[in-house]
């Protein structure tokens, strides 16, 4: 968490839980809206390994299920059989983020995909050479087909199909949104209190807003990085530099490490380095302050925190046409 500027003063509960309230639907783009057979499409080729340069990795080899759609190292191992130097961000909510990544240089999902497929250091693939192993398999050339019958497999037909699948990937219901809801029995009391805790005194709400829990800005928080984050895209922004995406909170127990480049063991270290402040240089955001907690204020934000994570996250694998 951000220590930002804190919510209004005098505001209710309710209010403040009725910020984070779950939405109904998912959003997708007029340009690619939902069909259940592009998402089924889109799903198996998250998870095939034939979309890289060697066909041994996917998607889900940096976004797997079973971690909250990341996986639990700082640097997942690319075609080049080394750490990459940011951690993998979370598929979860996609559909609610404007741009994505950790500095932002992708505007939708679709260049989102096409990014990991094609980097060398990722997964090394190259269209041409994807779209002609695709062809020769007639379940895929078969869904292309009746998907997209104007042009069948194409890059840009792959990217939307595997775009459509990302947006469905949505946390599911956590006790917190049960709380919000109305059951006052779904998080334990000190779960409660930690939740008055980031909506007031750590003021971790002025930046993870919303029922994804960010403000899908960039700030530089003080974190000891050589990385220049969004100044490589916004040089003339002094604060730009090492600031990097709010990461949304959803399903945090299965996401450790956290940070840009997972340098955080787990909540607790992260909790540790928002209490010291950060390191101060001309970029850092003025909104980040150290942050003094309390040894039960800090149990209580950590229980407040685990209560984002849903009960029961379960995705089923997709069989993978021959």
């Amino acid at each position: 968490m951000i220590a930002c500027a804190t919510v209004a003063q005098g505001q209710s509960l309710e209010s403040a839980k009725a910020a984070y309230k779950r939405p109904d639907l998912i959003p997708f783009p007029e340009e690619a809206r939902y069909s259940p057979q592009t998402a089924t499409l889109g799903k198996m080729l998250f998870f095939d390994p034939r979309l890289s340069g060697k066909q041994n990795l996917s998607c889900a080899s940096c976004h797997n299920p079973s971690f909250g759609f990341e996986v639990p190292v700082a640097g997942a191992i690319g075609a080049t059989n080394k750490p990459l130097g940011r951690k993998a961000p979370t598929v979860l909510n996609a559909a609610w983020i404007p741009t994505l990544l950790w500095d932002g240089r992708a505007p939708n999902l679709e260049t989102q995909a096409m990014g990991p497929i094609t980097a060398e250091g990722e997964m090394d693939g190259k269209f041409p050479e994807i779209i002609g192993r695709l062809n020769k398999i007639p379940e895929y050339s078969a869904w292309f087909g009746k998907l997209f019958p104007k042009d069948g497999v194409t890059q840009d037909n792959i990217l939307t199909a595997i775009a459509t699948y990302e947006r469905t990937v949505v946390a599911g219901t956590a006790p917190f949104d049960r709380w919000v809801e109305g059951d006052e029995s779904a998080i334990s009391p000190a779960a409660q209190r930690g939740f008055d805790l980031f909506t007031g005194k750590a003021a971790c709400a002025g930046c993870h807003t919303g029922w994804n829990f960010t403000d899908n800005k960039f700030h530089d928080i003080g974190i000891p990085t050589k990385d220049v984050g969004r100044a490589a895209f916004e040089p003339d922004d002094p604060r730009a530099m090492h600031a990097f995406k709010t990461p949304g909170l959803r399903n945090l127990t299965y996401r450790a490490p956290f940070g840009h480049a997972g340098q955080f063991a787990d909540l607790e270290a992260v909790l540790a380095f928002y209490e010291t402040g950060g390191v101060a240089r001309p970029s850092k955001s003025p909104l980040t302050r150290p942050l003094r907690l309390e040894a039960q204020e800090r149990a209580d934000l950590l229980a407040f925190l685990r209560t984002l994570t849903a009960e029961q996250t379960r995705t089923t694998l997709p069989n993978l046409p021959n």
